[in-house]
């Protein structure tokens, strides 16, 4: 079994279920989408992306 060891260092081992990111160039933010529904959730204020989170790829 995996573990997330050493507790307490603020760093994640694999990504955070159920979730997805997408830039969005016309405001060029960050957006979390669950990955079940494909409800929108959040947005990240910096320019940088969601820790932990995997990114989707952009379609063209």
């Amino acid at each position: 079994m995996a573990k997330n060891k050493p507790i307490g260092d603020n760093a994640r081992v694999g990504a955070v279920k159920d979730r997805s990111q997408v830039f969005n160039p016309t405001n060029q933010v960050w957006t979390k989408r669950d990955s079940d529904s494909g409800r929108f959730m959040d947005q990240k204020a910096a320019g940088e992306p969601f820790k932990g989170v995997r990114k989707e790829k952009p379609s063209n």
